[in-house]
């Protein structure tokens, strides 16, 4: 299995996971243009594209899907709260409704030779999800855009190889940064973003000896720098109780604008 951001961040989400055989995109939050570059990249086309999972209706993770509905005809997969949000937002254009596979949360979908589980998650849209996916034994997750984590979330995700997990905000950045007020409590609040140091916690909640990478996603530009991200989740598990270490696993930073390193297990 390989998983990979073509893009993370604020201003737009697109992650690509595959097999040999299966390929899937998690969101296309950026332009269609951007999606296929980055495609080209991983020495992919659109064409090869099997099916588009999104998470929720925000533009920051459907951007693109309008675009590359029309001129693909992709299979959607999304909740029924996510498909009314989509086709409720005239910004991306027409997209036709044959196209939508609904899913519910915590059912198993399976395409081609990989299978995925939508899992719910706490954010401020209509139904929005995680998504788990598996290859074989192989286990990945992307869990981006929740304001808080519950045992839940921490259930669904332990045993991972892979797990893009949202590290949005530095909360002092964002206390005395330029944001209104009211946008400063949504993001802090429990249907918001996690932060740095509420990563971290969630992550020395799932930790395990088989964990092959973690990859810090969504972060946000105005509030955070990747280096920070990443020290503060490092140091999130290196002063817990846990006999682990911040430096006992791979820990990325997926990049806002460009194509990050691909991961294979």
């Amino acid at each position: 299995m390989r998983m990979c951001s073509i893009a993370s961040g604020s201003s737009g989400n697109c992650i690509y996971v595959g097999s040999d055989t299966t390929h899937l995109l998690i969101d296309t939050g950026i332009s269609g243009k951007r999606t296929e570059k980055g495609l080209r990249e991983l020495e992919l086309s659109m064409q090869d594209i099997d099916g588009i999972f999104i998470t929720h209706e925000h533009a920051d993770h459907i951007q693109g899907l309008g675009v590359l509905s029309r001129k693909y005809q992709v299979p959607i997969y999304c909740t029924e709260g996510t498909k009314r949000g989509i086709l409720a937002d005239h910004r991306i254009g027409d997209v036709d409704e044959a196209l939508f596979q609904t899913v519910r949360p915590d059912q198993k979908y399976i395409v081609k030779d990989m299978t995925v589980t939508p899992i719910r998650i706490s954010h401020d849209a209509a139904q929005p999800v995680g998504y788990k996916i598996s290859y074989g034994k192989q286990k990945g997750a992307v869990v981006t855009d929740l304001g808080v984590y519950n045992d839940y979330i921490v259930e669904h995700l332990k045993g991972m190889d892979i797990l893009f997990l949202e590290a949005n905000h530095d909360v002092n950045m964002l206390q005395v940064g330029p944001y209104p007020y009211p946008l400063k409590q949504r993001i802090l609040g429990e249907r918001g973003h996690l932060s740095n140091e509420a990563s971290g916690k969630l992550l020395c909640r799932i930790l395990h000896d088989n964990l092959k990478a973690i990859v810090l996603s969504h972060l946000s530009k105005e509030n955070n720098l990747p280096e920070l991200a990443y020290e503060t989740v490092r140091a999130e598990v290196t002063m817990s109780e846990l006999p682990y270490k911040g430096g006992d696993f791979p820990l990325y930073v997926a990049k806002r604008s460009e194509v990050s390193e691909v991961i294979c297990i």
